[in-house]
C-alpha cells in the first residue's frame, strides 16, 4: 500500500493487515511509555481544510507515538485563505520534507486526485473528502466491531486474523451526506459482515438499490432484525441545502435510538461523533453498557498509528 484513499477497493488482507496491525499498537497505548522509534525522523503533516477534533487529534497522537514529527496544518489562517491552491499548499509542504500528508477537505475526491499527481512523493491518508469517503473512521469501527464480537463468540483471547462473517450491522440516520457510512458500507463488507440500513429515503442516496446493503424505512422493523451492532450517525444540517424531514422531534419519534428502542435491543451501539444527543441518540443509550463509542475513540488512534506504520515503512 502506497496510499489510503478508500475503503472501497482495499483488498481483504490488506484490511485485515491493518486492524491486526492496530491490535499490536493498542497494546503500545495501554503501557506506562506509550511510545515506539518506528517513525523516528520522519514528518506526519495533518492537512485540514475541515474543522476537525477527533480526527485531526487522534491523527497527531497516533503519529506522535511512532515518533514522528508532526506538522497541523489547518486551512483557517493559512494562506489558503488567502486564494492559495492546493497544488501550492501541498508543494510547499513537500518541499518541507512531508513523508505523509493526512487530508481533510470538503470536496469528494481531493484525497485521490494528491495521490494522483505529481505534487508530493510523500505517502496520502485520507482523512475525509467531502460526502465520499473516510477509511480510517470505518477500520476504527470494525476493530471496535471485532473486539466486541469475538469477546462474544470466542472463548481463545485475541481476534487477530479474524474478520466479521456472520456479524449483522445496522447503520441508521443521514445516510446520503454520510462518508463514514459510505466507508463502513465497503469494509464492513469486504469483511464478510451484512450491512442493514434504516433512514428516511430522503437521507438515502441516488441508488442505494444497487448498493450491497439490505434497506430498511422503519427503524422499528430494521431492530426486528436483530443487528449485532447499530451506528447510529448525526444529522449532517451543514451539508443539507433544503428540508430533508420535518421537525428534530419528528426525526427523533421515527429514527432515534430511544429508551424505548434501547430496551428492546442487545446490539452493540457506535456513533462515529459529534452526537447530538435527544436527536438521534438518547442520553441512556449513549451511555449504556451496550455503547462503544468511547472504544471508538481509543481505536481510532490505534488504527491510526498502525496505518502511518504500514505506509511509511512498508511492513505487512
Amino acid at each position: 500500500m502506497k496510499h489510503l484513499l478508500a475503503t472501497e477497493g482495499l483488498a481483504y488482507d490488506d484490511a485485515l493487515a491493518i486492524l491486526d496491525t492496530a491490535e499490536e499498537m493498542a497494546a503500545v497505548s495501554s503501557r506506562e511509555v506509550k511510545k515506539l522509534p518506528t517513525l523516528r525522523g520522519r514528518t506526519v503533516v495533518n492537512l485540514f481544510y475541515e474543522d476537525s477534533t477527533r480526527t485531526r487529534v487522534s491523527f497527531e497522537a497516533a503519529a506522535k507515538r511512532l515518533s514522528a514529527d508532526v506538522v497541523n496544518f489547518s486551512a483557517k489562517g493559512s494562506s489558503v485563505s488567502k486564494g492559495e491552491s492546493l497544488k501550492d499548499t501541498v508543494q510547499t509542504l513537500d518541499a518541507m520534507g512531508a513523508d505523509a500528508i493526512v487530508i481533510r477537505h470538503s470536496a469528494s475526491g481531493s484525497a485521490a486526485q494528491l495521490a494522483a499527481s505529481d505534487w508530493s512523493e510523500a505517502a496520502v491518508v485520507n482523512a475525509g473528502d467531502g460526502a465520499h469517503e473516510h477509511p480510517t473512521q470505518a477500520l476504527l469501527d470494525a476493530l471496535t466491531l471485532r473486539r466486541g464480537w469475538y469477546s462474544g463468540h470466542s472463548a481463545t483471547g485475541s481476534p487477530r486474523g479474524t474478520d466479521l462473517a456472520g456479524m449483522k450491522v445496522l447503520i441508521v440516520g443521514d445516510i446520503v451526506h454520510s462518508r463514514v457510512a459510505r466507508s463502513n458500507v465497503w469494509l464492513l463488507r469486504t469483511l464478510g459482515a451484512e450491512v442493514h440500513f434504516a433512514a428516511p429515503a430522503t437521507l438515502l442516496p441516488y441508488g442505494v438499490v444497487s448498493w450491497p446493503v439490505i434497506v430498511h424505512y422503519s427503524l422499528d422493523e430494521a431492530l426486528e432484525a436483530a443487528p449485532d451492532a447499530v451506528m447510529m450517525l448525526r444529522v449532517q444540517a451543514e451539508r443539507m441545502g433544503g428540508v430533508f424531514f420535518p421537525t428534530a422531534a419528528e426525526y427523533t419519534r421515527r429514527w432515534g435510538l430511544t429508551d424505548e428502542r434501547l430496551a428492546r435491543t442487545q446490539a452493540m451501539i457506535l456513533h462515529p461523533g459529534p452526537m447530538n444527543r435527544g436527536v438521534e441518540i438518547s442520553a441512556a443509550a449513549a451511555d449504556s453498557p451496550q455503547a462503544k463509542i468511547l472504544d471508538q475513540v481509543a481505536h481510532g488512534v490505534a488504527v491510526r498509528m498502525a496505518v502511518l506504520h504500514l505506509l511509511l515503512t512498508g511492513e505487512h
